[in-house]
């Protein structure tokens, strides 16, 4: 079986998937923390692989930036492949002091003004969740491993630059606490598909202070949640 997009067999996929924009993010989790890695995908170099962490079969696979990309390949691994649980792990703009570079954030929710759910199925959202059951799994992992994690709520736009950046109105009227592109498909996918996502993000840099990471800081940042991540994976 395959898709346009997806070359894998199904027993190549397992049922949870740890999901980087970055196809070489991927890679780095696979080369660094998964054993017997092998590459199970490399259409149009969106490269996912299948390995054991801690003894258990666990998927990496990109998703390409933005809503579109994501939407399409979190859409055909919950439909096609019958992966049951998404986590997105990425990187994300602060849109309020409350967040500094480096903090992991744990998404319950996602607001947007994208036409995605519209369009796939006329759903007039603004606003979809995250599983709370995979939240839960996340949150006592991060406790267990005496890791600090923040929750809230983020801004999945569609356009990274833009000439007039409405970040305080978004934490303003939305309680928008960061930024990124990805959670409002993923988690849209979810929900008419009946399936499970969640997101961690590593907070890379701040529009209220200009804050930004320095290389070391984020490959040190990216392995925490990468490791949560993964730590979650394993018992989920």
């Amino acid at each position: 079986m395959s898709t346009p997009h997806i070359e894998s067999l199904e027993k190549d996929i397992c049922k949870t998937v740890i999901m980087p924009g970055d196809p070489l993010r991927a890679k780095y989790i696979a080369d660094n923390y998964l054993k017997n890695a092998r590459l199970i995908n490399s259409v149009r170099n969106v490269l996912g692989y299948t390995g054991t962490y801690k003894g258990k079969e666990i998927t990496v696979f990109a998703s390409g930036m933005g809503n579109p990309s994501m939407g399409i390949y979190s859409y055909e691994l919950y439909k096609y492949y019958n992966v049951e649980n998404i986590i997105r792990i990425g990187t994300s703009g602060a849109y309020t002091e409350e967040l500094d570079v480096m903090d992991l954030l744990l998404v319950e929710d996602t607001y947007s003004s994208s036409s995605y759910a519209l369009e796939q199925n006329q759903d007039k959202s603004s606003i979809v969740k995250a599983s709370i059951d995979l939240n839960q799994i996340i949150k006592n992992k991060a406790l267990n491993l005496e890791m600090p994690i923040k929750t809230g709520r983020v801004h999945c736009g569609d356009a990274l630059y833009k000439e007039n950046d409405n970040y305080k109105e978004l934490y303003d009227n939305y309680h928008c606490m960061a930024g990124e592109m990805e959670t409002f498909a993923l988690f849209h996918n979810a929900k008419v598909l009946n399936k499970h996502a969640a997101c961690i993000l590593t907070i890379s840099n701040s529009l209220v202070t200009n804050a930004e990471t320095s290389s070391s800081q984020r490959e040190k940042g990216l392995d925490d949640m990468i490791k949560l991540a993964l730590e979650s994976a394993v018992i989920i």
